[in-house]
């Protein structure tokens, strides 16, 4: 009987030491998770066609997702036109979902600000806007409201943890591209690079507030770009155009020590990683998910490229632990949720 009795003490002893771990795994767990932020984003979205995309958007249980542009279709310089391309948008099953699901934010490319390649000389784009801030049910008191364009910035806070989401702007101030000539070798394309060092992409204003934002205190820090950054030129819409605007980004990376900054854009209709190494700071990567509808037939170089391009239909997650360990996974997923490309890099790698 005492033996038994004896036994027994001992198999309780083992069952509530293997609780108390079983509850330290959970905190453990529970805390490492309160420290986890999911960024999932997408772009070029054509409101005629299905948009299954947005269900493995939703799916992965995101905490924000960020459309980059080209969220709809509209080139028009009909406002009701415009209009009527967000209802379809809005009306859309999938798209109702994810609103539903999660936080969503917006910025726009060329074709739903209204028209294609366009930058500051379309002439609706105050009335563009309207519809736009309307549409995303952009807060009347925000201040993307107040002033000229729609950028902006957000913040997600965990345990006392934060993410900066920063939102450009990159149409209503952007001067004129240079066009490429027929007989031009050297570039490729539609678009040659601008040499001119007073051709500006974000505008004076929008850069004089960007340089605000980057001095706010912040973990890491988002940049939603409608256009790539940190791949190579290949004569398409991006940074690459107007080298001087591309450097100036860098430089005030560096200026004003900001830690954590990762890109995310749009555009092209192809996904992939990009890995721009700069000279006295940190590299600058950038996700690019396009389309969520749309697709291109040729996938250009890219020597910035980290992995394979993905040419099919795909959304952008980034997850960020900013637990002590600290890390950033930077992954694609496909239309059947399979991550098709991921990157994972430590947090101190994107430190000064």
């Amino acid at each position: 009987m005492r033996q038994l009795c004896f036994y027994g003490l001992i198999i309780l002893t083992t069952l509530l030491a293997a609780c108390d771990n079983s509850q330290g795994d959970q905190t453990d767990n529970s805390k490492a998770e309160a420290s986890t932020f999911r960024i999932a984003f997408g772009s070029c979205a054509n409101q005629d066609k299905p948009q299954p995309l947005l269900k493995v958007a939703a799916n992965l249980k995101p905490d924000v997702f960020i459309y980059l542009g080209d969220n709809i279709y509209g080139d028009s310089r009909t406002m009701d036109t415009l209009q009527a391309k967000y209802d379809r948008l809005a009306a859309k099953d999938e798209f109702q979902n994810l609103w539903n699901s999660t936080k969503v934010l917006s910025i726009w490319d060329d074709h739903d600000y209204g028209e294609n390649d366009a930058g500051r000389h379309y002439p609706f784009k105050e009335a563009s806007k309207a519809i736009f801030m309307d549409f995303w049910k952009v807060p009347a008191n925000s201040d993307r409201r107040k002033h000229k364009g729609i950028y902006g910035v957000e913040y997600l806070e965990k345990d006392g943890k934060k993410v900066q989401l920063i939102l450009l702007d990159t149409r209503t101030f952007r001067d004129k591209l240079v066009h490429r000539d027929s007989t031009d070798s050297i570039h490729k394309n539609d678009y040659a690079i601008n040499p001119s060092p007073d051709s500006t992409i974000l505008g004076q204003e929008q850069w004089q507030w960007l340089e605000q934002q980057l001095t706010q205190p912040a973990d890491m820090r988002i940049i939603a770009s409608s256009i790539q950054f940190s791949h190579e030129y290949n004569g398409w819409e991006s940074w690459t155009n107007v080298p001087h605007q591309q450097q100036y980004m860098i430089d005030l990376i560096q200026k004003t020590k900001a830690n954590g900054v990762v890109f995310i854009s749009g555009d092209v209709h192809w996904g992939e990683i990009s890995k721009m190494d700069v000279d006295s700071g940190y590299p600058i990567y950038d996700v690019t998910s396009s389309g969520i509808t749309q697709t291109w037939d040729i996938i250009e170089p890219n020597t910035n490229r980290i992995g394979e391009p993905v040419p099919q239909n795909n959304v952008g997650l980034i997850e960020l632990d900013l637990s002590s360990a600290g890390s950033v996974s930077l992954s694609i997923f496909d239309i059947t949720e399979k991550k098709v490309v991921e990157h994972r890099i430590e947090g101190k790698e994107l430190r000064f």
